[in-house]
């Protein structure tokens, strides 16, 4: 969206989280080859961790230095490198992925043998660069049936084998993306300058592919998904030639820039989708007949048989759901399911082919809550698969994946926890789930083609992000852990205690839920400097870095580190809590958002934790329409504010956010827009305020900034102004040195008026 209880962290029931062991007998061997637990042996590699020690047991002189920002976005990161890409391979005897055990960017491919546990390095590049390899190595990996492996790095579509040795598999072709293995493993499919391109890995490798789709950059193929018999590819186009051109004009190594960027505002002609189905043996793509191009497509499926596709729509506002499924040989289309609520905020919609050909299975919240339905023939009244179970709570289904070999649903939901995200299983009978993950946190699975095997990601509020593998069979899951992430140094600081804690609105007394970090000496009977943000939708989650869409994990530690209490309200517009609890955002971007956001930080002043006189308030993007709301019609209640690359005036955001803002017409409009717009209402302005901005931002317009400062100006209104000179949006992610500038403007802005230094003060 434009988007209390306290975790004992110490119970271990599923996955070894690895905590304090890189000095233990978990510590990496320096070879290259390591040993992962068994699948069928121990629960985990180590299942007790060490506690981590107070600082008051550590004598000064073995004190770790103070947490810096540089320290922090250093080149070598403290919490390692995240593994990525993982796949498994047809037969699901191996699972590869892009990793770096080193901690620095660049990703070569590792390997894990499901039947003797090793973990291997196969690529070792940025070895052959002497640690000195540009870019982050692998971006995309899968699996060749010869035991192979497609990955690309650069753009270039390359191949490795087992022993490490790297060729080229496509010379002329650059800016390669979606490489897709067809399921019986004859055919590589890929995206390349829009086109859509298939290489018949049975033919000599000097043999080049074809295109089977044509495109160019401004209409070409969005997306693919095989047929599971591999005789046929559906695709979306995605066609932005009637869309506005945008000029951006800005200066940037000492040279002026003029880019020409697609983009459309509210009201104007949006991007065309159209889908289709072409025949891997040949032939022009069979197009099928939508009732608007511009209607977004949310996903799409191929039948076993290959002669049936489903696509799973929305009109632009998300107001109209509704599934149709063609036959692909005449392309006739039947009308399989629609379902209108002018009140839907959210597009969490999904759909798959139930397994053994029994009709559909559609995540929708047309009941109140994101569940599982099964729909078996065109108009049927949907049959619930899952559902919110009295006293239960609310709980939302994420997403699912359905085992068309065992006729199962596995699906990744916050039954147990707002914050949470655990994946289930359960029959297209229904009933109740079975919990296969344990360890609160956040789990992201890939499943092995036969649903043997299962590889997650895990990580929560305290373990940064690492691999773990397990069997699939009866009975609860013993994952052993692949990868060991964070540096040994990881483990002799002392991070921030994470806690959840409930509020209510003081506008319609909805439950609400926020991410509250403690520096780890908290004393209850003294109130701290706090810090509201980064805001966002969606931003209460337990894995490390809370919302880790930007990378404020370093930045919020570092805050707390230095006495600060940071949190991060769950405002209306987020996942996990249903229909009902979303529909008052419906017009209402900087206005129920934003007093979300204040009842948390009241909360923490009436609860005794924060100071009243020291709150600061930040974030970018949508969170910077929220810092600057703040400021501009809550005055005197923060003592200062951020807004970073901030949306002023949402008459210019991406036509999608009609779902929350609504259309650009009607007898409410503009004064609809205006009241969601801080351009509309800097007046309010009495705090302190810095604005962060890239000069190439093509999200949010640079010359929306100029604008409200314009404005703020000619108002006699004081505020701070750090311009990244050739930066796009998402500013602090571009390179390290100017993330490590940006957020060190940023603190410093925030301990001028906050005066952490000062420390706590007593509690009244």
């Amino acid at each position: 969206m434009m988007r209390i209880t306290r975790h004992d962290t110490r119970h271990d029931t599923g996955h070894d989280t690895g905590h304090n062991t890189r000095h233990g007998p978990c510590r990496r061997p320096a070879a290259l080859v390591l040993l992962a637990s068994l699948l069928a042996a121990t629960p985990a590699l180590c299942a007790a961790p060490v506690a981590h020690a107070a600082a008051s047991d550590i004598h000064p002189s073995r004190l770790p230095p103070p947490l810096t920002i540089a320290s922090l976005y250093a080149r070598q990161s403290i919490i390692g490198t995240s593994p990525e890409h993982y796949a498994w391979s047809r037969d699901g005897a191996r699972l590869a992925f892009a990793w770096n055990d080193h901690g620095t960017a660049f990703r070569d491919i590792w390997v894990y043998e499901a039947e003797t546990g090793v973990v291997q390095q196969v690529t070792h590049m940025d070895e052959a660069a002497h640690g000195k390899a540009k870019g982050v190595g692998v971006t995309q990996l899968a699996w060749l049936p010869d035991g192979r492996m497609a990955f690309v790095m650069d753009g270039a579509l390359r191949v490795a084998d087992l022993h490490g040795h790297v060729g080229v598999l496509e010379i002329v072709r650059h800016g390669v993306g979606q490489i897709s293995p067809s399921p019986d493993g004859r055919w590589l499919a890929f995206v390349s300058d829009g086109a859509l391109w298939l290489r018949d890995m049975g033919q000599a490798a000097s043999t080049p592919a074809r295109i089977v789709v044509p495109g160019t950059a401004d209409d070409g193929v969005d997306r693919m998904e095989w047929s599971p018999a591999s005789d046929r590819i559906a695709v979306v186009m995605a066609d932005n030639r009637a869309v506005h051109k945008v000029e951006i004009d800005y200066d940037h190594d000492g040279q002026v820039h003029h880019d020409h960027v697609t983009r459309a505002f509210p009201g104007d002609p949006d991007t065309g989708f159209a889908v289709g189905v072409v025949d891997v043996a040949g032939g022009a793509p069979r197009w099928m007949a939508r009732d608007n191009a511009q209607d977004p497509v949310w996903n799409f499926g191929l039948s076993p048989d290959g002669r049936s596709l489903f696509v799973n729509q929305s009109d632009l506002t998300i107001k109209h759901h509704a599934i149709d499924i063609y036959d692909v040989p005449t392309g006739r289309r039947q009308v399989f399911y629609r379902f209108a609520d002018p009140a839907q905020v959210r597009p969490d919609w999904q759909v798959a082919w139930a397994p053994r050909g029994q009709g559909l299975v559609v995540l929708t919240n047309r009941y109140g809550y994101n569940q599982l339905y099964h729909i078996p023939t065109i108009g049927a009244r949907p049959r619930a698969i899952t559902r919110v179970m009295p006293g239960q709570g609310p709980w939302e289904i994420e997403s699912f994946v359905a085992d068309p070999v065992h006729g199962r649903l596995y699906f990744t939901a916050n039954q147990t926890g707002y914050a949470q995200r655990q994946v289930y299983r359960v029959g297209m009978e229904g009933g109740t789930p079975e919990l296969l993950t344990r360890t609160h946190g956040t789990h992201e699975v890939v499943f092995s083609p036969g649903f043997d095997h299962v590889a997650d990601r895990f990580s929560n509020d305290i373990t940064p992000p690492d691999l773990y593998v397990a069997a699939l069979g009866a009975g609860t899951p013993s994952f052993g852990r692949v990868t060991h992430s964070p540096l040994p140094s990881f483990d002799a600081r002392r991070w921030a205690d994470v806690r959840y804690m409930d509020y209510k609105s003081h506008v319609d007394g909805a439950l609400l839920t926020m991410r509250v970090m403690l520096p780890p000496d908290y004393d209850a009977s003294r109130r701290y400097p706090m810090i509201v943000g980064s805001v966002y939708s969606d931003a209460v989650r337990d894995q490390w870095g809370g919302r880790n869409a930007h990378p404020t994990w370093g930045l919020d530690q570092y805050l707390v580190s230095r006495g600060y209490i940071v949190i991060n309200p769950g405002i209306r517009g987020s996942f996990g809590r249903g229909k009902a609890w979303n529909r008052p955002m419906l017009g209402q971007y900087g206005v129920l958002d934003v007093n979300d956001l204040q009842d948390g930080a009241r909360f923490m002043v009436d609860r005794g934790y924060a100071d009243p006189a020291r709150i600061g308030i930040w974030g970018s993007s949508y969170g910077g329409l929220m810092t600057l709301m703040s400021l501009f019609t809550k005055p005197g209640f923060y003592a200062v504010g951020v807004a970073g690359a901030p949306a002023s005036n949402v008459a210019h955001a991406y036509p999608e956010q009609e779902w929350i803002m609504g259309p650009p017409a009607g007898s409410d409009f503009p004064a609809r827009y205006q009241r969601q717009s801080a351009l509309y209402h800097t007046d309010g302005l009495r705090d302190p305020l810095m604005i962060i901005h890239g000069t190439r931002d093509e999200v949010v317009l640079y010359a929306d900034t100029m604008a409200m400062a314009q404005r703020m100006i000619a108002q006699g209104k004081m505020f701070a102004l750090v311009t990244l000179p050739g930066a796009n949006h998402p500013w602090d992610m571009e390179n390290l040195p100017q993330t490590r500038f940006a957020y060190t403007q940023l603190v410093r802005f925030l301990d001028q008026y906050l005066h952490p230094s000062s420390g706590a003060v007593p509690a009244q």
